[in-house]
């Protein structure tokens, strides 16, 4: 009995062992602040991010509210159901879980159990001769013992990568907000272009009728009116560019939200979103807040585990294993106590020679890690890079808009000026073409600057992590 008492505490020291190097996070320099966010901006021209203060977090997580829309609001109400890539992400999440439930099923012993009759016989005696029945009934229970930690690698490896495949769902989530707030902002945008467009042209038809009128009253020429025309024609175009452009921009907002574009339409508004401010944190807050950071770095973690799981394969595997049950020749003796049988005892098995396959299994799963670890470090440097860029590209085009308004102003202005001077006979209608096409490429290039503020703004709350709380789900696991 003291044998066995010593047997099991010596099984159960060294169960509590697990080969491999246990998991801890790079270092990776990602700064104090961002460089961008130190700049100091222009007057006015900042509207696009402030500094979050300290111990704030960066962003809400329902961030497109910040915009003020509703229409916005519902449309990604809708995605959160709708949406086929958050689908495809959540059915890989499920396969994640099952495979983390395999693994740790290695911690239970295995139980089967088995029935069987035979008839057998030989010979070429008389009819019967020779023929016997055998009755069995058994039961086995096998139970592989952890004793280098191979399981509890497994299910470490399995934990990080169903964190990593959470993780993969709130970048794909987050991604699919940013590309339909992006698309939505476009649309809107479009929207108001094709308003313009429309007044541009009910305009460009009064010129045309004010130009005839003055060609049959002999004071303009036969050439003002080709042009009033030609300027007319093209603005026709430009507005049926723009309303082809807007259906594609609705297409591709059907099938964000997972709807045939035919069964999908949105009103067009008055109202463009307004671009809000957007509080920027420290870059150490991107390794917590950005899903595909918490999802490269988990990814870092299993390969961690999986060096521990190939190295196990070196040492012996000890499995206990019992079997017992009932065989007899006799229907009538099968389940007796004389039938009765078992086994029971522990077996060893060490590969002693495999050709070097566990030496490369090992190699492998450590250069596995460097992999992570290498993809993970430039995943953050590409996302550092990403901030930056979006804080500049916000900074600068704000200071573009300022200067872009003052344009504007000017534009409409001078073709006041330019008309008045026309109706008075002081210029011909070319000079008022030139004025009417400068005027209208500014009013169209103050949209799009608009447009390419918000979109920015959409990129810079994705980048950011979008306020997904990522890290609070994953905290235990790293």
């Amino acid at each position: 009995m003291g044998r066995l008492t010593a047997a099991l505490l010596v099984v159960g020291a060294l169960a509590g062992c697990a080969v491999g190097p246990d998991y801890a996070r790079p270092d990776i320099d990602v700064g104090a602040a961002y460089r961008q966010a130190d700049v100091a901006p222009e007057p006015q021209a900042n509207a696009g991010w402030v500094q979050a203060r300290p111990g704030v977090a960066p962003l809400r997580t329902d961030w497109w509210t910040l915009y003020g829309d509703a229409t916005l609001n519902e449309l990604i109400a809708t995605l959160q159901e709708g949406n086929l890539d958050v689908q495809l992400a959540e059915a890989r999440y499920r396969q994640a879980q099952a495979a983390l439930q395999s693994a740790r099923s290695g911690f239970f012993p295995t139980v089967g159990s088995d029935a069987s009759v035979d008839r057998s016989g030989g010979g070429s005696g008389a009819a019967g001769g020779g023929v016997s029945n055998t009755y069995a009934l058994s039961a086995a229970v096998s139970w592989e013992i952890d004793l280098w930690g191979r399981v509890r690698r497994s299910v470490e490896a399995g934990r990080a990568a169903l964190d990593a495949s959470s993780a993969d769902i709130d970048a794909v989530r987050l991604s699919m907000q940013s590309t339909l707030a992006q698309t939505y902002f476009s649309l809107r945008v479009t929207d108001a272009e094709i308003r313009l467009m429309q007044q541009t042209v009910q305009a460009y038809e009064r010129s045309l009728r004010l130009t005839q009128n003055r060609y049959a009253a002999g004071v303009a020429m036969q050439a003002d009116v080709a042009a009033a025309r030609t300027q007319l024609e093209n603005a026709r175009t430009q507005l049926l560019a723009l309303q082809r452009q807007r259906a594609q921009l609705e297409h591709a907002l059907a099938v964000l939200l997972g709807r045939p574009p035919s069964a999908f339409a949105l009103a067009a508004t008055h109202d463009v979103p307004q671009l809000p401010a957007i509080p920027v944190g420290v870059p150490a807050e991107l390794l917590q807040h950005r899903p595909d950071l918490v999802a490269a770095e988990r990814r870092m973690a299993e390969a961690n585990a999986q060096i521990g799981v190939a190295q196990a394969a070196w040492f012996p595997a000890l499995t206990l294993s019992g079997v017992g049950g009932f065989r007899s020749g006799q229907w009538a003796e099968w389940l007796t106590a004389p039938a009765r049988y078992w086994a029971l005892g522990p077996a060893l098995a060490l590969t002693l020679f495999d050709g070097g396959a566990r030496s490369a299994a090992v190699q492998q799963a450590r250069a596995n890690f460097d992999v992570q670890a290498v993809s993970w470090r430039q995943a953050v440097l590409a996302a550092l890079q990403e901030v930056e860029d979006l804080l500049v590209q916000l900074r600068v085009m704000g200071m573009e808009q300022v200067t872009q308004g003052r344009a504007l102003e000017s534009a409409r202005e001078s073709l006041r000026l330019t008309q008045n001077q026309y109706v008075a006979g002081l210029i011909d209608y070319l000079s008022v073409v030139q004025t009417e096409t400068t005027a209208l490429s500014t009013e169209r290039a103050a949209l799009n600057l608009l447009a390419d503020r918000l979109i920015a703004s959409a990129r810079l709350m994705a980048a950011l992590g979008g306020g997904l709380p990522a890290a609070d789900a994953l905290e235990a696991g790293q």
